[in-house]
């Protein structure tokens, strides 16, 4: 029997400007990874976080791993001793869904050790779960591409209901992250509690449109639908030269750009991997300009999700 598995889940984008808490698609850059042993002591227990400069808590139920594989292991009725331990290495508060990668490397990890009782797919309540308990309300638009890979629309999570969005061959993104951090509680709790009509009607059809241009590979209708009235009006006041960044990637021949989840990361689509490196070191000059330290990515969309990796 193999006495250890280890996983890496990627970072994630999400809401994609019109789609809060409904889109979200995968990033091939950083991740978190979490290896899972047997172990003599019953239940789940954490005895290792690295990356974290010793901010994260070992106890198991609260961390999004530990929470995420115990309600694994009572999905499976297990009472077996599993031990994890987990490596950071993505930023904290960054808008890149750094709780739904250790939720979803640590129970693909367990899944693994104990001879996959589960689908892959059927892991993801476990990581909703954990991102449920993490900030109060069930959204699984980091947690389904984080576990599954690729462009996710949750159309439901109660009952759990995604699609797989088709995407175009020639999609990249080029992603900027300034050393901020804005926690995504305080950045929910500023969001308005209710809308209009007619600003919901808005909303709506850009989700909509925006889904026709992936599976029509239409750019344009990208850049048109690809605008918020709901949450980026709130959240772009948050980070740093916002507007100065979106300008920048804009000029350098981005087909659209908004923020990444709760920020303060921002991300822009463009149509060729030169155009989306050369949107990427513009937004970067843009925070070395003000002497704010960032990191910058760019490629395409990650298709596979959580992966294991080979020891």
């Amino acid at each position: 029997m193999v006495k250890q598995f280890s996983a890496f889940a990627p970072a994630t984008i999400s809401n994609v400007a019109c789609g809060f808490d409904v889109f979200g698609f995968a990033i091939d850059g950083p991740g978190d990874i979490v290896t899972a042993r047997f172990s003599d002591k019953p239940g789940i227990t954490i005895s290792a976080i690295s990356g974290d400069e010793g901010r994260l808590p070992l106890k198991t139920m609260s961390n999004t791993a530990g929470i995420a594989a115990n309600h694994l292991m009572n999905t499976i009725k297990s009472a077996v001793g599993i031990d994890l331990q987990i490596t950071k290495k993505m930023p904290f508060s960054s808008g890149l869904g750094s709780s739904a990668a250790s939720a979803a490397a640590a129970v693909t990890a367990i899944n693994a050790l104990l001879d996959y009782p589960l689908k892959h797919e059927e892991l993801l309540p476990s990581v909703v779960e954990a991102e449920r308990a993490l900030c109060g309300s069930s959204h699984a638009d980091n947690a389904a591409p984080a576990l599954l890979g690729g462009f996710i629309l949750v159309r439901s999570t109660e009952p759990l209901d995604y699609i797989k969005v088709p995407l175009p061959e020639n999609l990249h993104y080029a992603l900027v992250h300034p050393k901020i951090e804005i926690n995504t509680n305080d950045a929910r709790k500023a969001l308005p509690k209710q809308i209009d009509l007619f600003t919901a009607v808005k909303q709506w059809a850009n989700t909509a449109a925006l889904v026709q241009a992936l599976n029509s590979s239409d750019f344009g209708l990208l850049g048109r639908s690809m605008v918020d009235y709901v949450a980026e009006p709130v959240r772009a006041k948050m980070v740093s030269h916002y507007q100065e960044v979106k300008e920048t990637a804009l000029a350098n021949g981005a087909v659209a750009f908004t923020i990444s989840g709760s920020g303060p990361a921002m991300f822009a689509f463009s149509d060729n991997a030169d155009k989306a490196e050369k949107i990427a070191t513009a937004m970067n000059a843009v925070y070395n300009k003000y002497d704010i330290e960032n990191t910058v990515y760019s490629g395409k969309i990650k298709h596979d999700g959580t992966t294991l990796i080979r020891e």
